[in-house]
């Protein structure tokens, strides 16, 4: 076989670093982001943040330490006199770097300009604004009170021998985070040594105190017990009311449940007024008692984008406390123009401008995206989600010349405030529905009918499924049974046999 040499040319994509960098930071969230430039800020020395929490907090907290300290927008400027370093510190970074053609690189790379500083969308020239607090230390949140230590401070006042505050604590630390206690009393009346010769009854004599104690309904065995002890201390009820209320739910609390009214009046042998009072007794009870001392710690959205009402219609600005404010830092800048520096750091220098060339593409998408679902949502802005149109990641894709991935990735995990409410972006995104008209209804237009519908109806006679459907034809859109079945436990309504009262 003869060897010879030949030319032939082929196209392939390369995923530059840039490029990977550039697509994880446009998938990550608020949270995730400030993570990686966390992990970044702490391996790369030539990168730094102007806007850093813990640093102004920490700055604070000591000048409010050391009375005779400078305020604190004038130690901001302190550190290397950075209103200088701003104007030219860090502009021979803009000469070590042989890519001036870059977006990022030309404004990005001095900060002299403020180009280094990342985050200028929405942000004035003020910077951080060290004045904006009366008092400036940081506020710490008390840490919550459990359920536990809730009951055995009440253990302590009510207690007087050891031997019956031990007993106590033992059924408190077998309670659930509902307060219930799940595990039988003759259980834990089993694991306890012979040798203490503690008798059953010492067991539930602690259970009995236990379930005196305050939030009412704590210590029960099960929720018709808990809604037992609290309407037995429930002040103000009357005596035939409380009597019904207990045999309700000691004896038909699924029937009460079920909403089977008819079956209750029958064996209670009392008419809708009666049984109208006994249901307002019980519906002022707790079923979940220690819920309240939870110390699950809620999960706030900071939005990425604003949606306010301009004279034209609806504007959208990036929100500027989720933009870091990044550039390279000054010192570190001079002395690789000056030739003092060392090969690894040039290669700082460079991921330290592909990052805030590729922060600034991240925001930049975001925004061109959020303002493109804004305008086709208009509806929805002015009149609700009622006026919602469907809309699919290909119509935003063609319209901004971007992949339906990227898109995808833009409104994963990004969220938007607008009047109505906070939103994500995959929000304004749904399936339609067909219309009598031949046009098209969003799904989630749709729902929100649903949810008008239902809280209008006669709570005596409310709407089945069906009847849901034929209202939503009446107004042109043609949605079966079952799908309107669908979209109400999506949205948590319960069946009409749930929401029929008397």
């Amino acid at each position: 076989m003869k060897q010879t040499l030949q030319l032939k040319t082929s196209q392939h994509l390369a995923l530059t670093p840039q490029l990977q960098q550039s697509i994880r930071l446009l998938q990550l969230s608020t949270l995730e982001l400030h993570q990686e430039i966390e992990q970044v800020l702490s391996e790369n020395p030539l990168l730094e943040r102007l806007d850093d929490p813990l640093d102004r907090s920490v700055r604070l907290l000591a000048d409010g330490a050391i009375n005779s300290a400078p305020s604190s927008s004038q130690a901001g400027e302190a550190p290397a006199a950075q209103g200088n370093g701003d104007e030219g510190g860090s502009a021979p970074a803009e000469s070590g770097n042989g890519e001036g053609g870059e977006s990022g690189g030309d404004s990005g790379e001095g900060g002299g300009e403020g180009g280094e500083d990342w985050g200028e969308y929405g942000r004035s020239g003020s910077g951080s604004g060290g004045g904006e607090e009366e008092d400036g230390r940081p506020q710490l949140e008390a840490s919550p009170v459990t359920l536990r230590e809730h009951l055995m401070e009440q253990v302590r006042l009510t207690c007087c021998a050891a031997r019956d505050c031990a007993l106590v604590e033992l059924v408190v630390d077998a309670l659930d985070d509902n307060g219930y206690l799940e595990e039988p009393l003759e259980d834990i009346h089993a694991r306890l040594p012979e040798e203490l010769e503690i008798e059953f009854d010492e067991l539930r004599t602690a259970l009995a105190l236990v379930q005196s104690m305050d939030p009412p309904g704590v210590g029960a065995r099960s929720a018709a017990e808990c809604l037992a002890l609290q309407i037995r201390r429930m002040p103000g009820v009357p005596m035939v009311t409380r009597r019904m209320a207990l045999v309700i739910v000691e004896k038909y609390l699924t029937w009460f449940a079920q909403r089977e009214f008819n079956k209750l009046k029958k064996a209670l042998d009392c008419d809708d007024e009666d049984l109208r009072e006994a249901q307002a007794v019980i519906r002022q009870c707790n079923p979940h008692p220690g819920a309240a001392f939870a110390s699950d710690v809620s999960d706030f959205v900071v939005p990425d984008v604003i949606v306010r009402r301009a004279k034209d219609g609806w504007s959208v600005q990036l929100n500027p406390e989720v933009m870091p404010r990044l550039r390279v830092n000054s010192l570190y800048a001079s002395l690789m123009k000056q030739g003092k520096s060392e090969s690894q750091l040039n290669a700082q220098l460079q991921e330290a401008k592909w990052l805030i060339k590729n922060m600034r593409q991240r925001f930049d998408t975001i925004l061109r995206v959020a303002q493109a679902i804004v305008d086709r949502q208009r509806n929805f802005f002015s009149h609700g989600a009622v006026a919602m149109r469907p809309l699919v990641l290909r119509e935003i894709a063609d319209t901004l010349g971007l992949h339906e991935s990227t898109i995808s990735r833009v409104t994963t995990q990004k969220y938007m405030l607008t009047p109505h409410g906070m939103f994500e972006l995959k929000y304004f995104f749904g399936s339609h529905v067909a219309t009598e008209a031949g046009g098209e209804a969003s799904s989630t237009a749709i729902r929100a009918l649903i949810v008008q519908l239902t809280g209008a109806e006669d709570p005596k006679n409310p709407l089945s499924d069906s009847k849901i459907a034929e209202m939503l034809g009446e107004q042109g859109m043609v949605i079966a049974r079952r799908t309107v079945a669908k979209y109400r436990e999506a949205l948590k309504i319960p069946p009409v046999s749930l929401r029929k009262s008397l």
